[in-house]
Formats: C-alpha cells, structure tokens, sequence
C-alpha cells in the first residue's frame, strides 16, 4: 500500500480502483514533482479509464471490438492536484472516494447524482471543489445532503468563480440548507441557473429565497418545484418577484401557492420585466389567483411561456384571465389543462384571443377538458386569424344536445296530418 493512504483507502483501491496493473498494461510515470501518495492513485486513474472501444476501421475492413486504452486526458500537475485533494478530504472525513470524480478530467459537468454521499461526502467533495478550475455544471440531485452538506458545499460555492449551474433538488436541504445556499448564491454573481426541487422549502425559507432574488441580478434559471412554499411564502416571494432584475425562468410548480399568497405572487410577475418562462402549475392558484394573472398579462410585455396546470380555476376565473390576453402581446404558450374550468371556461379564452389580433400566442392547452363542437367551431374561425395557434383538447367531444336512446323515443305516425 502506498504511503499516506489509510487501510481504508488501500482497501477499495485494490478491490476496485485498479490496484494491480494487468498483463496488457504499462504503467504511466508520475509526473515529477508529485506527493509520493499520488503515485499509487495515478496508476488506478489509468486502470479506470480502461473501456472497450469498437474499432471500425479494422485492416481489410474487418470489424472489430477490443479494449483500448483511454489514458489520462491530462497528465499535469493541475489535475494531479485536484485529485490528490480530493482523496485527503475522503480520507479526513472516512468516506469513500467518487470515482466519476477521478475520472473527471477536464470535463465541464461533474454528474454525482444518486450517490449517497451524504453530509460527510459533501464536506470532502466541498474542499475539492474550490481548487477545481474545469467544473461548470455540478449535479448533485438526490444524495441526501441535507442541511449540513448543503452548508459545506455552500462554503465552497461561495468561492469559487467557475461553476455556474448546480443542481441540488432532493436533499431534504430544510431552512438550514437554504438559508447557507441562498447566502452563498449572493455572493457568487457567476451563477446563472439553481435547481432546488423536492427539498421540503416551507415559508421560513422564503425569506432567503426572496433576499437571493432581491440581490442577485445573474440569475437566470430558478426551480423551486416540489417544495412546500404556501401562501405565506407567496406573499414574501411575490414583492422580491416584482423588483428582480435578471431571472427569466421560474418553476415554482407542485407547491401550495393560494389565496392571498396567490394574488401577491400574480402582483409580483405584473410588475416583472425579466421573466420569460413561467411555472405555476400544480398550486391552488383559484379564482382569485387567475383573476390576478390575468391583470398582470395585461401590462406584462416580457412573459412568453406561462403553464397554470392543475390550479382549480373555474370557469370564472378563466374569464377573468381571459381579460388579459384581450391585449397581451407576447405570450406564446398557455397551458390551462386539468382545471375545472369545462368548456364554458375554455371558449371564453378562446374568445379574449380572437378579441386580439395582435396576440402571439402559439399554443393554447386545454388538455384533459372536454368542449363542445361550438368550440371547436369557434377554434376555427380563431385558426383563420391566428394561423400558428395550435389548440389542444381532450379527445371527446361534448354535443350541442343529449339524444335519447331510440327505445325510449315516441314513435311517429308514418303519415302525419296537415
């Protein structure tokens, strides 16, 4: 076992980090100057890029698979460097390396997703992090950080200036874990895109989501989705909403956004001149809700995707949206399907959009709810003003009038008197 390395590290490395050179293998010189525990380490880097590579161009055109030897995309010091951390900190906190890490290489995007790396796999991820110039893209999704990895990656995202996208959706994060991300976030302006799903964010992590969309004017993309963020949360997001400078993509869909929370949150997108691509669905925005983004839509001139899927909105409330679109002329995309608006709901927003010729909408989703033939009626016409609006609906078709099965209809006499 090499110097410096702990039983536990020697361990793994020789039952699956290519401890042993095979017979078909030469072993590659360490690069000079490097720490003598790195030379074991560099010779299982070679074993682990090791893969078979199908040879196409065989002599006289035979087809042919063998193992061809990948070696190290870089043989410096840089990376020698980066790694040789990276196995200090395992070794520090008692976990086992990654090897997608080892094998990472020049790569802009570290994929660690469904790992288990836990909070202590984080802390030693965390410090080699911050001496890795190569990563852009850090998806970590599904790990079970929680707060207390959050926080040691937070550290290390606070000082780096290279990655610019992270994904840290499912990790049970909690206020604690938002609290050190959307602190860390302030402070790095390179980050452009943040994913934060399925992390159990309540009302009390509002608040530093809303200091993070107050502060930080880079940020272009933000997923919120599966949280837990309820009406109390939508009126803290909905001001910060209102004074953001940069955001132009928002999913905050699969929470429990309603009444007030809703209309503040509807408020803030009014007064937003950055986003473009808006996900609401799966909330309870209602009636008032929609009633509320469809004031918005009428002096909003940015928005050009908005989904409202699954937000109990009626026919009423499907009206008053209507009323934005009457003038709206920048949204493309509106999805409206699975709400209990029935087809009454869908030919009135049908009917705003004919009502605007300058509309700009290109898709109109009314999936999952059934209208009638009057509608379909109405589509048609709308089709001959606005060419490129596709309109989706459910299949089955509603008629003007219920027949009544011949077995119960009165039979006429074959001649009728005049």
């Amino acid at each position: 076992m090499s110097a410096g390395l702990s039983p536990h590290l020697g361990s793994f490395y020789s039952r699956g980090g290519g401890g042993r050179l095979g017979p078909s293998e030469e072993e590659i010189p360490v690069p000079q100057g490097a720490h003598p525990s790195v030379g074991h380490l560099w010779n299982c880097r070679q074993h682990l890029q090791l893969a078979p590579c199908p040879t196409h161009n065989a002599p006289g055109g035979v087809r042919s698979s063998t193992f061809r030897k990948r070696l190290p995309s870089i043989r410096g010091p840089g990376e020698l460097t980066k790694d040789t951390l990276y196995l200090r900190s395992c070794q520090a906190h008692s976990v086992v390396p990654a090897s997608c890490f080892l094998r990472q290489g020049r790569t802009p995007e570290l994929n660690l997703r469904h790992r288990g790396l836990g909070p202590q796999g984080a802390r030693a991820l965390a410090s080699a992090l911050t001496s890795n110039p190569y990563v852009k893209r850090l998806d970590l999704r599904d790990n079970g950080l929680c707060g207390a990895g959050v926080e040691a990656l937070a550290g290390a995202l606070s000082k780096t200036s290279i990655i610019s996208d992270v994904d840290l959706s499912e990790n049970q994060m909690g206020v604690v874990g938002a609290q050190a991300i959307c602190a860390a976030l302030t402070v790095n302006p390179t980050m452009q895109k943040v994913q934060l799903a399925g992390n159990g964010l309540e009302e009390h992590a509002a608040r530093y989501l809303a200091e993070l969309l107050l502060a930080h004017t880079g940020l272009k993309s933000l997923d919120l989705s599966y949280n837990q963020l309820n009406d109390h949360a939508g009126e803290i997001l909905g001001p910060a909403l209102a004074e953001n400078t940069g955001l132009t993509e928002l999913n905050i869909s699969w929470n429990h956004l309603r009444g007030p929370g809703a209309v503040a949150f509807a408020r803030g997108l009014e007064a937003n001149i950055f986003l473009r691509v808006l996900d609401i669905s799966y909330n309870g925005f209602g009636d008032p809700g929609a009633s509320a983004v469809g004031e918005a839509l009428k002096t909003n001139n940015v928005l050009e995707e908005l989904s409202m899927s699954n937000n109990r909105i009626s026919a009423v409330g499907a009206l008053s949206l209507g009323l934005g679109l009457r003038v709206n002329q920048t949204l493309r995309i509106l999805v409206m399907s699975r709400n209990p608006m029935r087809g009454e709901g869908c030919f009135g927003v049908l009917k705003s959009v004919q009502e605007n010729p300058m509309s700009a909408l290109e898709l109109l989703d009314f999936s999952e709810i059934q209208v009638d033939r009057e509608f379909d009626d109405l589509a048609s016409s709308v089709k001959v003003l606005l060419p490129a609006l596709h309109v989706k609906t459910a299949a089955h078709r509603v008629k003007y009038k219920k027949e009544l099965p011949s077995v119960l209809t009165p039979s006429l006499p074959v001649s009728v008197p005049k």
